[in-house]
């Protein structure tokens, strides 16, 4: 399968070095100079996954993500940022992103993240490989498949990474794991970065189950977290 990637980053130098990689590994790339031009050719291109620089004239890449997981929920977004600051990593997971890169990067690694990201949304299959296929906690139904969850009679809408984070919590509840777990199995790579990615997909987990009256993923001090299913009744 050919993947489809689009790309938003007014360097041209950045673009020409993905592009000739991307060649070799048969994906398929699609350029934008700056955000206002990605939101325009996103519903034509209709990518697999879009690259986001930071720092972009007019429309910056924290607005883009914000419009595109507005717009198209199932799209995940990496962002690529020239800072080594934690705010903007944080701010972009923040804004919806899946997973950020700081530059300079390696290619290579970029696109084994995003490998790791399609390998759960190839159509027809489920994020992740769970039986059963539905899971129910008082107040609260996850469906694996459908990729559905409902809090009582209210159905929550998820971005791709959040829902497969609850999912993985989903078939072990009670179990503690550590943040490198967590990146291991849900991310799908060896995550050479902070993790601050694990904690702040866990704060907007937390905030989308709301509904549920009651925290259902638990810090647990010096660990890591742990879905406890009594939380939710």
């Amino acid at each position: 399968m050919t993947w489809k990637v689009l790309i938003a980053d007014d360097d041209p130098n950045v673009r020409e070095i993905i592009r000739l990689y991307f060649r070799q590994q048969l994906i398929e790339l699609i350029e934008a100079p700056d955000g206002v031009s990605a939101l325009t050719m996103l519903a034509e291109v209709k990518p697999d996954i879009v690259i986001l620089d930071v720092m972009m004239p007019g429309l910056d890449g924290y607005e883009t993500c914000r419009e595109i997981t507005k717009r198209y929920e199932d799209v995940p977004v990496i962002m690529l940022t020239a800072k080594n600051d934690e705010f903007d990593r944080v701010l972009g997971l923040e804004l919806g992103a899946d997973d950020y890169m700081t530059k300079p990067f390696s290619p290579r690694e970029l696109v084994s993240r995003i490998k790791a990201i399609l390998r759960r949304m190839q159509k027809g299959q489920p994020i992740i490989e769970l039986e059963p296929v539905q899971y129910e906690f008082d107040n609260l139904i996850i469906h694996v498949t459908r990729r559905e969850v409902l809090a009582g009679n209210m159905k929550i809408d998820m971005r791709p990474k959040e829902f497969e984070l609850l999912a993985f919590f989903a078939k072990s509840p009670g179990d503690v794991f550590t943040r490198e777990q967590l990146l291991e199995q849900v991310w799908g790579y060896d995550f050479l970065g902070d993790m601050r990615t694990v904690d702040v997909h866990i704060k907007k987990l937390r905030e989308r189950l709301s509904p549920c009256h009651h925290v259902c993923i638990h810090t647990v001090w010096g660990v890591g977290y742990k879905f406890e299913v009594a939380a939710c009744s």
